[in-house]
């Protein structure tokens, strides 16, 4: 397949289950990147920096073992089908209401216990890339509807990694999909990622109670710490959606480490991203705060939340969105 980027895939250590996993290798204008079967793992991205060193900048493990291990940061993982929190576990759908597997506490994350970043995805090469693919069915962690689910990872001109996904379902679903990718700009061996400088084109954000549960309004960012309308360093102890501007026209968010002079910009169609400074990553893998974590997303929540923009899908519609991140030098 002839294209701009150049695209090879290997066999990889397998699952604890025997299960094979292969790894994708994208290459394009100085960035390489790293993808696995075992949840879609983007395992890493490397880029140069002002000196022209290359360096690793996502946040990834050495096998399929140390994913299964560590589970929770979902380290670089495709989540879903509902990325990020649906209070109590359950929501209602068409007068019907449904009951999800919990995973934390009484809440569901990222699409329950056994969700995507847990599934050995299907892959083949596509122009400039690999696309995965997954078929969750009908009851899957409780979900409704049978679900079919494509991810394209794919590298534009200048080494951009693009994102795209798809989605169909046989009956009525919910449906939010990101990538958790954590970046740390200086490094992902270079310790904690704090004190990048961070940009992100939001002026509201989505107010959350003690289980990080939205409470189902928007508050404004103005005179709070959440307001990074203007680039300011990144300290710790955030993990909020932000309530984005304009997505689809600009580019969202931009990160930038000083001392490196990489910088990383984040476009997308999602209405929403959320901000995790892995405040809680501290395990067996990395320190606490070693990557910064900008999921592109829809609402947490939102099938609990009328007002919030819809994540409901239904046959004969199709499920897409679009992410890029794109990576300089300054």
């Amino acid at each position: 397949m002839t294209t701009g980027t150049a695209t090879h895939s290997e066999d990889f250590t397998p699952c604890s289950d025997g299960t094979p996993v292969r790894r994708w290798t994208l290459e394009r204008d100085g960035t390489r990147v790293r993808v696995l079967t075992y949840g879609g793992v983007v395992q890493s991205v490397e880029v140069p920096g002002r000196d022209g060193r290359t360096a690793r900048v996502a946040l990834g493990l050495p096998d399929v073992a140390g994913y299964e291990a560590d589970p929770g940061p979902y380290f670089g993982a495709l989540v879903g089908r509902y990325a990020n929190r649906i209070a109590g576990s359950s929501f209602e759908l068409d007068g019907k209401r449904y009951h999800l597997a919990p995973n934390e506490g009484r809440n569901q994350v990222h699409g329950g216990p056994r969700g995507f970043d847990k599934r050995v995805w299907d892959a083949e090469e596509v122009p400039d890339g690999v696309r995965l693919s997954l078929v969750a069915e009908d009851g899957e962690e409780g979900f409704p509807g049978r679900l079919a689910v494509s991810v394209a990872y794919t590298l534009d001109p200048g080494g951009a990694l693009r994102i795209s996904y798809r989605a169909t379902a046989g009956a009525p679903t919910v449906v939010n999909l990101t990538n958790h990718t954590y970046w740390n700009l200086a490094g992902a061996d270079s310790g904690s990622a704090l004190g990048h400088e961070l940009r992100i084109a939001a002026g509201r954000i989505t107010p959350v109670d003690g289980e990080s549960i939205p409470t189902g309004e928007t508050a404004p960012v103005d005179g709070t710490r959440f307001d990074f309308r203007e680039a300011k360093p990144v300290g710790p102890g955030y993990d909020i959606n932000y309530v984005l501007d304009a997505p689809g026209d600009a580019p969202v968010a931009e990160l930038y480490d000083a001392a490196s002079g990489r910088a990383l910009t984040v476009w997308t169609t999602e209405p929403g991203m959320q901000l995790y400074t892995g405040d809680h990553l501290g395990g067996r893998s990395f320190a606490a705060c070693a990557g910064i974590a900008l999921e592109t997303q829809h609402f947490p929540d939102s099938p609990n939340r009328p007002a919030f923009p819809s994540t409901v899908l239904r046959p004969g519609e199709e499920f897409t969105s679009t992410t890029v991140y794109g990576f300089s030098v300054r």
